[in-house]
């Protein structure tokens, strides 16, 4: 939502510059929720084949395209890629939304017969992650983790975890969802989760005492992660080093976190246990925060009984002030802030941030962008059914 590649999509974040406007996808004339963070001004025909383009949902297509730009710039050769040892880890919460509400409509409306043969192939996750295989042709596993809003999160923490124990050498990982249509939107609104206020500026306000739901969005996010000697091999340029992952699951409530956060601070711990660091070492997260009343507050307990007095000392910001949230993707966006925050020293701010909640007494790096030498950073993704991960990367010089 806020720019179609990482440099313009972490230029605006830096410079606060807010996603979320009134939807376009569809008319919202009696809705009570009228704004969302979308994906404006991209030609998918810049990327993909114009008859693919038709065929598949629209989370397929911001897939391809967040896949193209990671692939071109991680410049693999193909001499240099052993194609049986190369993942597919792409992420979402709910797949082809689009496709099963046309499809369901179809259905009612005209019968069964009329069906699209595409529905299924585009409704489930793992066909995003195929069409990236087949177009790459990674011969690896292709894993998605369907884990809600901590999707991407948990796809890039597998894929690492695949790389590391020694059975890939490449994998893209990340993840996409495009929720922004009337089941999507609909969905949450019902279930009390979205903010019904209608004005952009107000509507996503994480850690805020003014916070009462967040904006949904859409999106994707891909990056190629690579063992490290295979990747010196060939002289790549390594951006940023993968050091730690942590996941939990609260076994609590269906859509509430733990109340007491306890498996939150699990989470944290595994990741900085893995990363073999000490809390003192992270210097930015970039939380979850998804301007819920009980995500914020319990994601800044979660923290504190994590990171003990160095709480205090953190920068944490919540990109979804600018965003919106983007569900199963937002976790691979994230994730790729972290790794340009860490390569500039840039940590963006939490926007919209003006009435300060006890509960929520941390530093969200408020309004304005700071820069920070950083070491480590973490990211963090929280999902309904209490999904928990945590990811945390090291910079390179």
């Amino acid at each position: 939502p806020v720019g179609n590649t990482v440099n313009e999509s972490f230029e605006n974040l830096v410079a606060g510059k807010n996603g979320i406007d009134f939807i376009t996808a569809f008319d919202t004339t009696t809705w009570k929720v009228k704004i969302a963070g979308e994906v404006k001004n991209l030609n998918f025909e810049d990327f993909i084949d114009k008859k693919e383009i038709r065929r598949n949902d629209r989370v397929a297509n911001l897939a391809l395209v967040a896949t193209h730009e990671a692939y071109t710039q991680a410049g693999l050769p193909d001499a240099m890629i052993n194609r049986k040892r190369f993942g597919t880890f792409i992420g979402s919460g709910i797949g082809g939304l689009g496709t099963i509400f046309e499809e369901v409509k179809t259905s009612v409306l005209r019968g069964p017969d009329r069906i699209s043969p595409f529905f299924i192939p585009n409704s489930i996750i793992n066909l995003i992650g195929a069409k990236i295989g087949i177009k790459y042709q990674a011969y690896g596993p292709n894993a998605p983790q369907v884990t809600a809003c901590s999707a991407a999160t948990n796809s890039i923490g597998e894929a690492f975890r695949q790389i590391r124990d020694g059975y890939l050498e490449i994998a893209f990982a990340g993840g996409a969802e495009a929720p922004v249509n009337e089941i999507g939107v609909g969905g949450f609104a019902s279930l009390k989760a979205l903010n019904f206020s209608n004005n952009p500026e107000i509507a996503s306000v994480p850690f805020d005492s003014r916070r009462r739901g967040f904006v949904i969005a859409e999106g994707a996010g891909v990056l190629i992660l690579e063992e490290y000697e295979h990747a010196l091999k060939r002289g790549a340029k390594i951006i940023a080093e993968m050091v730690g992952y942590g996941t939990t699951s609260d076994a609590f409530h269906m859509t509430a976190p733990d109340d007491n956060a306890t498996v939150i601070e699990e989470c944290f711990r595994l990741a900085l246990e893995d990363a073999h660091i000490k809390p003192e070492d992270i210097g930015y997260i970039n939380a979850h925060g998804t301007s819920t009343i009980l995500n914020d507050k319990l994601e800044t307990l979660g923290i504190k009984k994590a990171f003990g007095e160095h709480a205090y000392k953190l920068n944490i910001s919540s990109t979804k002030s600018m965003t919106g949230h983007a569900l199963g993707a937002a976790g691979a966006i994230e994730t790729i802030t972290v790794i340009k925050s860490l390569q500039t020293g840039w940590i963006p701010p939490t926007i919209h941030y003006e009435s300060f909640d006890p509960d929520c007494d941390l530093n969200y790096t408020p309004n304005v962008a700071v820069q920070r030498e950083l070491k480590y950073a973490m990211n963090v993704n929280i999902g309904f059914g209490g999904q928990n991960a945590a990811i945390i990367f090291k910079k390179v010089d």
